[in-house]
């Protein structure tokens, strides 16, 4: 008996499913335009049922969708038949996967939701199956046959599924002009989500800011900074404009130099024209700033004003690093 390769069995596996997705590109047409249409000017939600390994890539298709501004969840077929139809609601579209077209539990709930009145998209592998002649769009996988050597387990067909469901949401995704912020919003636990972040999400506001104006003693600004705790102050003028910002750096090269705490204003010793954040800045970007000129404190401005302060440890404390 001849020794059997794992590597070569891999190799071949992922070569019959590389061209399943092939035939599965050859068959996408002006049904997945119908499709994508209706889902964009339906006005509930998308309804993912299947069986088995259908089911499960379902499950998948209906998180991807959610993620990516439609709006679904997944029905196990079987639970839909005692009682959780009921979770349908008016205007939803139901994506119905089945590789035969022909599953039992998918087909007892299909009169029912036609009844209702829902529209139906239907992923099969038999253009001639009731499923694919029951729903209002059907979307045909082209699967010659599977990967696993019996063309029986489900390999090149659900693979076909996944990637076809992903090419739905994508489609959708970039039909509503879905941005990589609004992704952000439906992953605010996710690593993405941090990386967007935005300065106003996280600075300081009101009562906490550090502010003196230049004309201010030096030694009243400094007992501002040790309050404050931020190691700074920030200096604006008599209409609340922004004219620098003094840190425990400026005021030891002020020192350095031969300058007096006791006898000096702050302007004497502040940073004019410091650098500055804005409130939509991403947190990402404030930090970038923050590293490339050797700073730890940024002043939050908006048309000229300090609305905020934003320093490295709260860009630390957010995750974003």
């Amino acid at each position: 008996m001849k020794t059997k390769n794992p590597v070569e069995i891999g190799k071949k596996v992922l070569q019959e499913e590389k061209k399943a997705l092939e035939d599965l590109i050859d068959a996408v047409d002006e049904n997945f335009q119908k499709a994508v249409e209706l889902i964009l000017n339906a006005e509930g939600k998308v309804i993912v049922t299947g069986m088995g390994k259908s089911g499960h890539i379902g499950q998948k298709i209906a998180a991807t969708l959610a993620s990516t501004g439609t709006p679904s969840f997944f029905l196990h077929p079987a639970e839909a038949v005692h009682g959780d139809l009921g979770m349908l609601s008016k205007g939803d579209v139901v994506l119905a996967i089945s590789n035969s077209g022909e599953t039992p539990e998918l087909l007892a709930i299909i009169p029912t939701i036609k009844r209702w009145g829902h529209k139906i998209i239907g992923i099969t592998n038999n253009k001639n199956s009731t499923l694919a002649k029951e729903c209002d769009v059907h979307l045909f996988l082209n699967v010659k046959r599977e990967a696993c050597p019996l063309n029986l387990a489900p390999t090149s067909s659900s693979t076909s599924t996944l990637a076809l469901g992903d090419a739905l949401a994508v489609a959708l995704l970039e039909m509503r002009g879905f941005t990589a912020e609004d992704f952000a919003r439906f992953h605010p636990g996710g690593s993405l989500g941090k990386k967007l972040m935005k300065v106003e999400e996280i600075m300081h506001t009101g009562e906490e800011l550090p502010l003196v104006k230049p004309e201010t003693p030096l030694k009243e600004t400094v007992i501002v900074m040790s309050e404050k705790g931020f190691g700074c102050a920030v200096a604006v003028d008599d209409s609340g404009m922004l004219a620098g910002i003094i840190t425990d750096g400026d005021l030891r090269r002020f020192i350095k130099k031969g300058g007096s705490i006791d006898r000096s204003t702050t302007g004497e010793a502040m940073t004019k024209n410091p650098k500055t954040a804005r409130k939509n800045m991403l947190v990402v970007e404030a930090l970038e700033l923050m590293e490339r000129y050797n700073i730890t404190v940024l002043p939050v401005v908006e048309n000229g004003k300090p609305e905020g302060i934003i320093h490295m440890h709260d860009i630390l404390k957010s995750g974003v690093i």
